[in-house]
């Protein structure tokens, strides 16, 4: 990591750490909110920036960290107990879900998961004797930690800063591995990536795993924040809302999910003086954002960078042709 880049985490920590404290507890909320969708955008990252595949059924694996959680917590288990529990299940799932991207790829894969995130949300609707169906599960307590109980809205918005800044830690990690140099070379060339012997099959079904494991987290920590669980929150809708965070952001950058759960989770809150307007305004700036930058917000001082290198030899072939001009 530059220089630059250290410079700029500290700054957005700092702010961060300082400015809940001056907010509301709505505002707390807000931010604890976006974080939730950072740890889970993450995940997706991984599969769709670093990895280069295509899913539509992220909000599937938000849903079976949250359901878990909550029913593991109503049958009386600790909220310790269900989140091993939910990791454990998205992990297993999520290399049964990368199973169909060793077959199909780009628009086919998106939509074996799409179809992959409807079947789980129907189930969710549907077997009540087990989530309640469109009634939900209330009364989801926030978890204590070494006996400190997190239920006041700033203790349990630091909880999960502490969980976002651990598990983009162990990410930022895993991607300066080996395994994070298998994954792009995956999204770059699979062929040219096994020609080197790199186990495309493997990797690929990892991505979805650690993908899934990273919403299911995100899930189970949603499930106490709002305290009540049901289908909504987990429609083919927030799968394509998620991954047009990450695409926001920049896929393939490491703070991109950090960025693009600002505009999808936070911008919205900051339209709401349009009134019924605000969804349209919203779109309209996403839209006008993807136009400009297909690559994300975060590609904005790569492409300063490559019109300056541009600029840069297309000026140093002009005073070579004038050399050249000059000495015939």
């Amino acid at each position: 990591m530059s220089r630059t880049s250290l410079i700029v985490v500290a700054i957005v920590l700092a702010v961060l750490l300082a400015v809940p404290p001056l907010l509301k507890n709505y505002g707390v909320y807000l931010f604890s909110y976006w974080l939730v969708f950072v740890i889970a955008t993450m995940g997706l990252n991984l599969t769709i920036g670093y990895a280069g595949q295509k899913s539509l059924g992220h909000a599937a694996f938000f849903g079976i960290g949250a359901y878990t959680v909550a029913i593991l917590m109503k049958a009386g288990f600790s909220f310790w107990f269900g989140l091993p529990v939910a990791m454990l299940g998205c992990f297993v799932i999520g290399l049964a879900l990368g199973a169909p991207a060793l077959r199909v790829q780009t628009i086919y894969l998106a939509f074996a998961t799409l179809g992959f995130n409807t079947a789980v949300w129907l189930v969710m609707r549907n077997e009540e004797w087990l989530t309640g169906g469109t009634f939900g599960i209330n009364n989801i307590a926030r978890p204590s930690l070494f006996g400190f109980q997190l239920s006041a809205a700033l203790h349990y918005y630091y909880f999960v800063l502490a969980m976002a800044v651990l598990l983009g830690a162990l990410l930022w990690k895993l991607l300066s591995s080996p395994w994070g140099k298998a994954f792009t070379a995956l999204r770059d060339n699979p062929i040219r990536a096994e020609s080197l012997g790199v186990n495309i099959q493997a990797y690929t079904l990892l991505s979805f795993a650690i993908g899934a494991v990273y919403a299911g987290i995100a899930g189970a920590l949603f499930a106490s924040l709002v305290e009540f669980i049901e289908p909504a929150p987990f429609t083919v809708g927030a799968s394509i809302m998620m991954y047009l965070m990450v695409v926001v952001g920049g896929a393939g950058y490491f703070f991109g999910p950090l960025l693009g759960s600002a505009v999808g989770v936070l911008l919205p809150e900051w339209l709401r003086f349009a009134q019924g307007w605000y969804l349209f305004v919203f779109g309209s700036a996403v839209v006008m954002l993807m136009l400009w930058l297909p690559d994300g917000l975060l590609s904005i001082p790569d492409r300063i960078k490559a019109r300056r290198q541009s600029r840069e030899a297309s000026a140093a072939r002009n005073v070579a042709a004038s050399k050249i001009g000059a000495a015939s």
